[in-house]
């Protein structure tokens, strides 16, 4: 029925995410410890921390280094608008994304007119101030101890959000809408602009494309996409802490797309998934963790030289066409054997006559 209503890209990954989302809401129903549950929710709010990203990294060739501000700022709007008790859930959310979206626009109509170097160390600077705020103005956001007194969760549409179970489900469905919504812009006609400014921004300019205003709405809307990121972490712990938009914050989501790699576009998730396992596994068994973690990611990048999706891809690709070059291969000389067959009857006497 999808497949006749919409075009055929949007039906197939309306597919693959109502598949993906019954498979995240039947694992906790498999596995029913909560350890699980809450991992996989860390695993939401810093995977649309790490594929946000990446829409700026691997898909228009722009490296933030302060990426997690907005992380933070998402997290932080929403959880004091939630403190005031006057607004619901779904109304939170949405002022607190339009905030985080409305900050961007005017920090990255400051940042994307640089390259390069300087776009890095700008956004740097940017998130150094934010984080600066949410340290110093002690009277709304708590300071260095975080916004304290928790987070309200009300019912949403008679559904309790203090059961565990229905609030895994709630952050489950909006980390697969934004990952959706995320696939739809990557294969987009902007998408493709954004992939040509990345490859040739001198060339993308000659054909007309106002490169500027392209890079803006790419920045704004991977700030949006973070700021669900942190509002899901926030709603979970509670609360919102300045660790939210620390350096560091920006820094493992770095690392996150270079352990899953960049080309694919769920790679991010395949990295947030391993760093945030060897987090939670390395923290209990070592205090070493940072010597750890820092050799695997050595090892990847310095070994693979590529993320662990990229490579898997590669190597998938690499095989179905040595298959298909086999089979093009053994066409010919299946024909060049045919007439070594034993001749039929009717050759024989053709050629007897």
């Amino acid at each position: 029925m999808l497949s006749g209503l919409l075009p055929a890209g949007l039906a197939r990954d309306m597919a693959i995410a109502v598949a993906g989302l019954a498979l995240l809401l039947a694992l906790p129903m498999a596995f029913p410890a909560p350890a699980l549950r809450d991992f996989l929710i860390y695993f939401f709010a810093y995977g649309l921390l790490a594929m946000s990203l990446n829409l700026l990294v691997g898909l228009t060739g722009l490296v933030s280094f302060g990426h997690a501000a907005y992380f933070a700022t998402g997290a932080y709007a929403f959880g004091i608008l939630m403190q005031t008790g006057r607004v619901s859930i779904p109304l939170a959310m949405l002022a607190a994304v339009g905030g985080t979206a409305l900050v961007a626009l005017v920090i990255g109509a400051i940042c994307v007119r640089l390259k390069e170097i300087y776009f890095s160390f700008i956004t740097l600077a940017f998130q150094m101030f934010i984080h600066s705020v949410i340290v110093t103005w002690v009277s709304l956001t708590g300071g260095d101890q975080g916004l304290r007194g928790g987070i309200p969760r009300p019912p949403i549409l008679g559904l309790d959000l203090n059961d565990a179970r229905v609030l895994y489900g709630a952050c489950a469905v909006v980390f697969v809408l934004c990952i959706l919504a995320m696939r739809q812009v990557s294969q987009s006609p902007f998408g493709y602009t954004l992939r040509m400014i990345r490859d040739n921004p001198a060339r993308a300019n000659f054909l007309g494309v106002d490169v500027t205003a392209m890079k803006l709405g790419i920045f704004v809307f991977a700030s949006a996409m973070a700021s669900v990121g942190g509002l899901i972490l926030a709603l979970f712990v509670s609360g919102a802490y300045p660790e939210f938009a620390f350096w560091t914050t920006s820094g493992e989501a770095i690392f996150m797309i270079m352990l899953g790699g960049t080309t694919i576009f769920l790679g991010p998730l395949v990295g947030t998934l391993l760093l945030q396992t060897l987090n939670h596994f390395v923290t209990i068994y070592t205090e070493h963790h940072g010597l750890v973690l820092g050799t695997v990611i050595l090892v990847i990048v310095l070994g693979l030289r590529r993320g662990l999706a990229d490579v898997l891809y590669d190597w998938l690709q690499g095989r179905r066409t040595r298959r298909a070059a086999a089979a093009e291969a053994a066409g010919p000389a299946a024909e060049s054997t045919e007439p070594a067959r034993l001749p039929d009857a009717a050759f024989v006497k053709s050629r007897i006559v």
